[in-house]
């Protein structure tokens, strides 16, 4: 055994199989090979003892990360993206097929991606590919090439290149999906009931009211009527409104294959203490009132709403100044995502193993990363220290995404990442991150 491993982790508390427990991982090859009790651990070439003060889990998986690159670099890019993300506790992310230009809508397009990504990349990236308007006949080879899954909007997406759905392309586009067995992942916003009218320049409450629950409520009922008409996938993403979560729940329980994620946005802030100006809280669909966020902490709780990622959706200052009508509207935070959560499930009586099902465990297996995101033999070893007691407060200078703006500046959180490793070894030094490919180890 002491030939065949690598390195040793030892923690008095590690998240493994869903529990906290003391664990020794022994890791060859850049995957772990054994787990074991802490006080029997293997021998190894090296042996690395976490702090009294450490949990050690397993890398954090964010399927819902902007990374903007080629096209819009000045935004974010993949070398500070991946950066950041590491910084946070994240060892493996899905890039969104648009802001980048070209969006990710071709086989041409996804292979500019790469070829831009390639050995700059500080962690694991996937690709998702995008449904939009007339590229149908790109779907079929994107799927094969190795894209996660198609992205979609049933509204205005915000950028010119990047089309939305309406109802009967979104009904073609689901049965594209289901025939190819791809997920699809949907903003569900049904764009007839967004009323512009109510937007009311500084104040948050006419922004607030031009996005009400029922354009998501309607958006997300027909994504069920199509996944239960098709037998496809699908997957709504961040998810604001509360109000939604019966109709999942039922369809589920009928067995419709759908499933639903949220941020740590709506998990952390209230519509009632959002200040008028204060467009770096704008995204959409918008935080709601703190009933509503309590109410999402319960179905997260109760497994009506799968998993947390960070929808890190950066810009420029230039374009989050103005108001709520002009400004961009995406919250940067894949550096933050675990502290944010960390320190709101930690305040209402959850454990750090919660928080790896909600960010590391169901988001791998949602995109069928299945050695990701858990502390377990055949996995990749991608582990991080993680310090659940201390606390910081945010300093946007100290953030490593590439435009110091945060909707978090000066909070004060808890929880620490002290080191993340990628497959086996600290993220440090030079790029290693790897370019995934659906269904590839």
């Amino acid at each position: 055994m002491a030939a065949e491993l690598d390195v040793v982790v030892r923690a008095r508390r590690a998240v493994v199989d869903g529990a906290e427990v003391p664990a020794a991982v022994g890791i060859a090859g850049g995957r772990i090979a054994v787990v074991t009790t802490f006080d029997d651990a293997p021998p190894a070439a090296r042996t690395v003892t976490l702090d009294d003060d450490e949990v050690l889990l397993p890398g954090l998986v964010d399927t819902h990360v902007h990374v903007n690159e080629p096209g819009r670099a000045e935004w974010e890019g993949f070398a500070t993206a991946t950066r950041a993300a590491a910084a946070g506790g994240v060892t493996t992310l899905v890039d969104m097929p648009l802001n980048s230009v070209p969006p990710t809508t071709t086989l041409a397009a996804l292979e500019l991606k790469r070829r831009t990504a390639a050995g700059q990349v500080w962690v694991d990236v996937g690709f998702w590919g995008g449904a939009v308007p007339g590229n149908g006949p790109d779907r079929e080879p994107l799927h094969h090439a190795g894209v996660f899954g198609f992205k979609c909007f049933l509204l205005d997406s915000g950028v010119d290149e990047f089309g939305h759905l309406e109802p009967d392309e979104f009904a073609s586009a689901m049965r594209e999906c289901a025939g190819l067995g791809a997920l699809l992942i949907v903003h569900a916003e049904d764009g007839r009931l967004v009323d512009a009218t109510a937007l009311d320049g500084p104040h948050y409450t006419g922004f607030l009211a031009s996005h009400p629950e029922s354009a998501e409520r309607a958006a997300v009922e027909l994504v069920i009527a199509q996944a239960r008409a098709t037998g496809g996938r699908a997957h709504v993403v961040h998810l604001s409104s509360a109000g939604a979560v019966p109709a999942l729940r039922a369809a589920r329980a009928a067995g419709v294959d759908v499933s639903v994620e949220t941020c740590p946005h709506y998990l952390t802030f209230e519509a009632e203490q959002i200040a008028d100006g204060a467009t770096e809280l704008k995204c959409c669909p918008p935080i709601r009132d703190a009933a509503n966020r309590e109410a999402l902490w319960a179905a997260l709780a109760a497994g009506d709403v799968d998993f947390v990622v960070s929808d890190h959706s950066p810009c420029t200052a230039e374009l989050k100044a103005g108001d709520f009508a002009t400004a961009w509207g995406g919250i940067a935070s894949v550096q933050l995502g675990l502290p944010v959560v960390w320190t709101g499930a930690r305040a209402r009586g959850h454990s750090p193993a919660d928080v790896v099902r909600w960010m590391a465990t169901a988001p791998a297996d949602r995109v069928g990363l299945r050695h990701k995101g858990r502390i377990a033999p055949g996995a990749d070893a991608d582990l991080v220290r993680f310090a659940p007691d201390e606390e910081f407060v945010v300093d946007v200078a100290a953030l490593l995404h590439r435009n110091p703006i945060s909707a978090y500046a000066g909070r004060r959180l808890t929880g620490v990442v002290r080191e993340t490793w990628l497959r086996g070894r600290p993220v440090a030094g030079t790029p290693r991150g790897r370019l995934l490919r659906r269904g590839e180890r």
